[in-house]
């Protein structure tokens, strides 16, 4: 004869499994995540309304393989602040002034070297900030800089490369199918973030995060010591974009599954 359970084990038992549950299904936690500037104050005294994404880079340029995908990035940026209640401009108003503000005080940018001239690049962004505020509403300017990192696929059996909150596995490239035993799994493979800057109209940054992305970078399958190739298809996973966009805006526009420390 099986004897039944209390009742208050039996709600006991429910209980554990719910939050066991509730555990699951939570954000895994990654301690990579960006440590995310954020001018609270000033955001809550003056809220964003109407924004704008720059063509170009706060920083240093993007290298020129990832320039195909930078419409693809800012688009998608676009899309998901207008989910979330902005107005964006379009992005050709923004380059209209910029390319004026260029004939007049010069690119900021070396072609030789390509460090940026910041007094220069300061010009151009009061000249951009002074017509745009004649002619809109706009709050503030958007940078969406894809910047690229270095880091090694040796998290655990399933070889995961950690980074800016996310975690990814190696991809392969080549006739084959598998690794080469000798492959070095400690050898750093290049990677790419969004790092997402806001400023307000006084050019002052109100915000700077970062999110991963992807690889670049893809396991040789043809080599039999084991190296890294440029991927043929950069930054090509939709659901990936999607997720480094939400990081890097997080907690600009807050992200429910958030993988930091509360």
């Amino acid at each position: 004869m099986i004897t039944p359970m209390p009742s208050r084990f039996r709600l006991l038992c429910a209980a554990m499994v719910l939050l066991l549950a509730a555990c699951a299904s939570g954000p895994t936690h990654n301690p990579t995540v960006f440590p995310f500037e954020i001018e609270r104050e000033a955001l809550a005294a003056k809220p964003l309304k109407t924004v704008v994404i720059a063509h170009v880079n706060l920083g240093a340029p993007s290298r020129n393989y990832l320039d195909e995908v930078t419409p693809v990035i800012d688009g998608r940026v676009a899309s998901y602040m207008e989910k979330n209640g902005y107005n964006v401009l379009p992005q050709r108003t923004f380059r209209q002034h910029w390319n004026t503000a260029v004939r007049a005080f010069g690119d900021p940018v070396d072609p030789t070297t390509g460090r940026v001239n910041m007094k220069t690049f300061s010009q151009l962004m009061q000249s951009v900030r002074d017509r745009m505020q004649e002619e809109t509403d706009l709050d503030a300017f958007v940078f969406t800089d894809l910047i690229e990192l270095e880091t090694p696929f040796n998290g655990g059996l399933k070889h995961l490369a950690r980074w800016d909150g996310v975690s990814r596995r190696p991809s392969l490239q080549g006739p084959g199918s598998g690794v080469s035993g000798d492959f070095d799994w400690n050898l750093p493979a290049s990677v790419v973030s969004l790092q997402v800057t806001v400023f307000d109209m006084e050019l002052k940054r109100l915000f700077v995060s970062r999110g991963g992305i992807d690889a670049t970078d893809a396991i040789d399958t043809r080599s039999s010591s084991g190296r890294y190739v440029r991927r043929r298809n950069i930054l090509e996973n939709s659901s990936y974009i999607q997720e480094g966009i939400r990081l890097a805006f997080h907690p600009l526009i807050e992200m429910q599954d958030w993988p930091g420390n509360p």
